[in-house]
């Protein structure tokens, strides 16, 4: 016995139609939204916050803002709440109820999202691995939606919306086009596209900048076309600028270089190579060469999951390592900048590459000539170097200070020449305020701290003559002026100041310019101030203190400047240990 013809499910089933009659076992309330302010509007429509006044829900409604809509604007408003509606996945926005207001213009109404679209967290910065996982989202959004026979057409990161809970919708299906087979006659109720008859041929439907090379032409739209879309948001979501330009610009862009490299547009975002080489797939100018939706969100997963091309990684690594050598050779002023940079994304590439690792550790302990210096590293130098010198300042100004503890002395010794010691302690009170006016600036004058602290050393030798405490003294200068920059690169200055110390005032005592203080006779040396008069004990013992004074601040500062100076040299090579844990088994340079 032959089988009764197939019939369409959807025209036998029962038909319910909701009743309001007195008789019901409940009474609902009637139907109808409270309507809220507006969440955003659209070249025909526009979307209410509203409440569902007999369910109670929040909703969305978008519904037409023209008082008198054409025939073409009503039905692609229709078409659009038939097919998202169509479209049940957790990516795309559920809708509701289509229905009509009471001046018989149609709405629909829609779940109402809570949140801010791809393109506004991209630009707030959110971490690019959230964004990426939205983007697989919506890469499987929109293979359910080629499934269904249905293409967007207008992807972009405007049209991707991230909830505050973690979902992701792909939303704006107003142009979206159906694909029906050729045999099959669209039911009543159904959707048709947009391509058969409703649009003028050779006009442009979607975002310029987003649209296939193909859309741009003119011709249909496969789904294909929505793959070049989604190339683009991971093109701009990778390189942090969009593929092509806005409006006129991008369908010129779109035509003469549709397909680019993340990776060569953003050199300096160290783009894994498996997001570049998909991203690149997926901008394929031919559509046949584009992978499909749900293989693009599976290259992106792979990597969030974190599966690798170790060899394409290894021999992306080598390149890079070939380039900062090259980049070394070059003598150029961001030579030494461009090779770390490329050492460093070698690393990441391939950690094993001891040939990336060596040029780090290379950079990292060997200073480039003055003449190589790049101009920023510089400029950093001379920031450490005077932040150095205003703490050497404040070091060398408490050792001028302290000077001024052998002053009570005076009050127990006979001063013979009041003159010289004002001007010894008028010179150290110099020496002080020039101290206090270089911690501040950080620049001391190398002219005025040579002079200075040989007036002082001059001054000096009248109290006690050149062999007793005048050493001390010089040796207190030459700490002074070997800690500055110029004195370090001009070292026959520091010669000079030294020899000049020592010798100038035994020559001015040899020539009868300056009193003697020193002289030997009968095996004996015999050393007269020329400051104070020395009678006993009491002169003994405060020679000794003063003595003892001199030789302690020398030897706080010794010990102060060299601490500083061992700190600064255990923290450079603690930091090099650590940095070299992160590197591969390279030569411990070092060592």
């Amino acid at each position: 016995m032959p089988e009764a013809p197939s019939q369409d499910p959807t025209l036998a089933a029962e038909t319910l139609v909701p009743s309001g009659t007195a008789s019901a076992i409940v009474v609902l309330p009637p139907p109808g939204y409270a309507l809220g302010g507006p969440i955003g509007r659209g070249g025909m429509g526009e979307v209410l916050a509203a409440t569902d006044l007999r369910i109670g829900r929040e909703v969305a409604i978008k519904r037409m803002t023209a008082k008198e809509p054409d025939s073409e604007q009503v039905s692609r408003f229709l078409r659009e709440a038939r097919i998202q509606a169509r479209l049940e996945h957790p990516a795309i926005v559920p809708v509701h109820e289509l229905g009509v207001d009471e001046h018989g213009r149609p709405f629909f109404t829609m779940k109402r999202l809570a949140g801010e679209t791809l393109h506004a967290k991209h630009v707030a910065g959110v971490p690019q691995k959230k964004l990426l996982r939205a983007f697989v989202d919506v890469c499987l959004a929109i293979d359910f939606a080629h499934a269904r026979g249905v293409v967007h057409r207008d992807l972009k990161p405007s049209n991707v919306m991230l909830g505050d809970y973690g979902e992701t919708y792909v939303i704006d299906w107003g142009i979206a086009r159906v694909i029906a087979e050729d045999s099959a006659e669209p039911r009543a109720g159904d959707v048709t596209t947009l391509d058969d008859g409703s649009t003028k041929s050779g006009s442009l439907l979607g975002t310029p900048g987003y649209m296939s090379p193909e859309q741009v032409r003119g011709h249909r739209a496969t789904p294909a076309a929505d793959i070049y879309a989604l190339g683009s948001i991971l093109f701009e979501l990778l390189a942090g600028d969009p593929l092509h330009k806005r409006g006129e610009a991008g369908v010129a862009s779109t035509l003469a270089k549709p397909t680019q490299s993340p990776a060569e547009r953003a050199p300096d975002r160290s783009i894994p190579p498996e997001l570049d080489a998909a991203c690149v797939k997926a901008l394929a100018e031919l559509a046949e060469d584009r992978p499909t939706a749900r293989e693009l969100a599976d290259a992106v997963q792979a990597y969030l999951d974190g599966d690798r091309d170790l060899e394409r990684r290894k021999l992306l690594a080598i390149a890079q390592v070939a380039a900062a050598n090259d980049a070394l050779a070059s003598g150029a002023a961001d030579g030494r900048a461009s090779a770390m940079r490329r050492a460093g994304r070698a690393i990441v590439l391939d950690p094993e590459n001891v040939d990336a690792a060596n040029i780090v550790s290379s950079l990292l302990l060997d200073a480039p000539a003055p003449s190589a210096m790049p101009r920023d590293l510089a400029e950093k130098l001379d920031e450490e170097d005077r932040r150095a010198s205003m703490d050497r300042s404040r070091k060398f100004l408490w050792a001028y200070l302290s000077l001024f503890a052998v002053l009570p002395l005076a009050l127990v010794l006979e001063i013979k020449n009041w003159s010289i010691l004002i001007g010894f302690y008028g010179l150290v009170l110099l020496g002080a305020m020039s101290a206090v006016y270089f911690s501040r600036t950080g620049r001391p004058t190398a002219g005025v701290v040579f002079v200075l602290t040989f007036a002082l050393c001059l001054v000096f030798t009248r109290v006690a003559g050149p062999f007793m405490l005048t050493p001390v003294m010089i040796c207190c200068g030459l700490i002074a002026i070997t800690s500055i920059v110029w004195f370090q690169e001009h070292p026959k200055a520091v010669y000079a100041w030294a020899v000049l110390a020592v010798m100038a005032p035994i020559v001015l005592e040899w020539i009868g310019v300056l009193p003697r203080t020193w002289m030997i006779e009968d095996g004996r040396m015999i050393v007269v101030s020329d400051v104070v008069r020395t009678h006993g004990r009491l002169d003994e013992a405060s020679l000794v203190a003063a003595n003892l004074i001199f030789i302690t601040v020398v030897a706080l500062m010794l010990v102060s400047v060299n601490r500083k100076r061992r700190e600064g040299q255990r923290r450079l090579y603690i930091q090099a240990w650590h940095l070299r844990q992160l590197l591969p088994q390279a030569k411990r340079r070092w060592a």
